[in-house]
């Protein structure tokens, strides 16, 4: 038996934050006396950390107080801010759309265009609810005081009831609408109900945080003005950590367990120099590795297209980059540049990526999906899998507005590649927003 005080190996291994199973009968729940803010006595406040479907970490709390009965329930993000923010645009046109599973943090904000009606961030807690729920949650806080404003401000109650006729009126769908989430924290997500093919209905993108939005966060940049200082010519000679492999403590992306990723430095032979990262977490065993650019974001974004018809086409190497979008027309698959981050890697591999990532997700084999849904899951991976056999024919197209993406080319000139289309273009102003281009000032600074 373990010491007193002294975690075991078995725990020590456990990851914090566990799957949601259904053959977990005594679930790892941390009780907590807190104050009831109705009676003034304590109550007990329940947190359980658990991985849910179509989220992240999060942290489930349950508010009860035995004296008075009131109770509230609540969940929050468990896992870290991301890098950039979200924004996500849903044309809502049939009753599936309705009903599409939605999960907003408390930094979330709702806006519907057509009624000129806003949720601002922070008014409500996160919670996992659907389309159909925010509207119905609104019409529900509408109605609340409506009795007294109605002996009180009667012309107001008036124009309340009429808003709340409008509310309702949505959810019969004479007529389509969109609803714009935007989560400065970027842990919001919206279903595809389509998936894993694209979501014509829903339009998501990126931005970067505003000082003042980070602040919000809680994130400030106490070392500003180092970060300013412009590095000397010959200050930090790259030569001096090429090759070598540094390490330092994180915190894993799957459990969140300490661990350590190990960083080193590489050039790509025709191409430029990267940083590779590889973490390995002792606790659950998650790997993982990313690729960040170790040059800036080149004068014009690159698509490139590799049509994959055998071994040689798979056997080329590949770097994926963090704003890399990937597409295989063949398939109707798109895969957005934060699903599987920065990658160094062959065609083959990512393909495999690409596939080990729909195989394992709890959003397509926990117990929240339905029949259909895993039907289509399993006959896509099957397609997948015709792909890495070698049986089909298909073509892998990378866009990277940030240009810094790369395939092999298996000629020595890379001009006369057949199976290998490279074009450079101009970024739009969106891409250039999304790249935190357009408000970097470079003249008379």
């Amino acid at each position: 038996m373990a010491a007193a005080g002294k975690r075991t190996e078995n725990e020590r291994n456990k990851p914090i934050f566990c799957e949601l199973s259904a053959n977990d009968l005594e679930p790892e729940i941390t009780e907590i006396e807190s104050l009831c803010v109705e009676c003034g006595k304590n109550g007990i406040t329940r947190l359980l950390l658990t991985k849910i479907p179509y989220y992240k970490d999060v942290v489930l709390m349950s508010f009860e107080c035995e004296h008075c009965g009131c109770r509230n329930n609540e969940i929050q993000s468990g896992g870290r801010i991301a890098e950039k923010g979200i924004r996500i645009t849903l044309r809502v046109a049939t009753s599936q759309d309705l009903n599409r599973q939605v999960v907003k943090s408390d930094y979330t904000s709702i806006h519907v265009p057509h009624l000129d009606f806003e949720i601002p961030a922070q008014s409500q807690k996160g919670e996992v609810t659907t389309v159909e729920g925010i509207i119905d949650r609104s019409i529900g806080a509408l109605e609340q005081d409506q009795p007294r404003r109605r002996e009180e401000f009667p012309d107001t109650a008036v124009e309340i009831d009429l808003f709340i006729g409008k509310l309702r009126a949505l959810k019969t769908l004479d007529e389509p609408f969109t609803v714009v989430f935007q989560d400065t924290s970027g842990n919001s997500h919206v279903e595809n109900p389509k998936a894993p093919l694209k979501d014509s209905q829903c339009t998501v993108t990126y931005f970067k945080r505003t000082k003042e939005q980070d602040r919000v966060l809680g994130i400030y940049a106490d070392n500003e003005d180092v970060l300013l200082k412009p590095i000397q010519e010959g200050e930090y000679p790259l030569e001096q950590i090429e090759g070598e492999v540094l390490s330092f403590p994180t915190n894993c992306p799957d459990c969140n367990s300490p661990c350590e990723t190990n960083m080193k430095l590489t050039n790509i032979p025709h191409f430029k120099e990267v940083v590779i990262m590889a973490t390995l977490c002792e606790s659950c065993g998650h790997r993982t590795n990313e690729v960040k650019s170790g040059g800036g974001i080149e004068p014009q974004g690159v698509r490139i297209e590799v049509t994959i018809t055998g071994r040689d086409d798979f056997s080329r190497d590949l770097l994926k980059s963090e704003t890399c979008d990937m597409e295989i027309p063949e398939l109707e698959l798109e895969v957005g540049p934060n699903i599987l981050g920065g990658r160094f890697t062959t065609v083959e591999g990512i393909v495999a990526a690409m596939k080990e990532q729909l195989s394992s997700s709890t959003a397509f084999t926990g117990d929240s999906s339905d029949s259909e849904t895993v039907n289509r899951m399993e006959a896509f991976i099957a397609q997948l899998n015709e792909v890495l056999d070698g049986r089909r024919k298909v073509t892998l197209i990378l866009d990277d507005p940030a240009g810094n993406s790369y395939v092999q080319s298996l000629t020595d000139d890379g001009l006369s590649d057949d199976r290998l289309k490279i074009t450079k273009y101009d970024r739009n102003f969106e891409q250039n927003e999304e790249l935190g281009l357009n408000d970097i000032k470079v003249e008379n600074y």
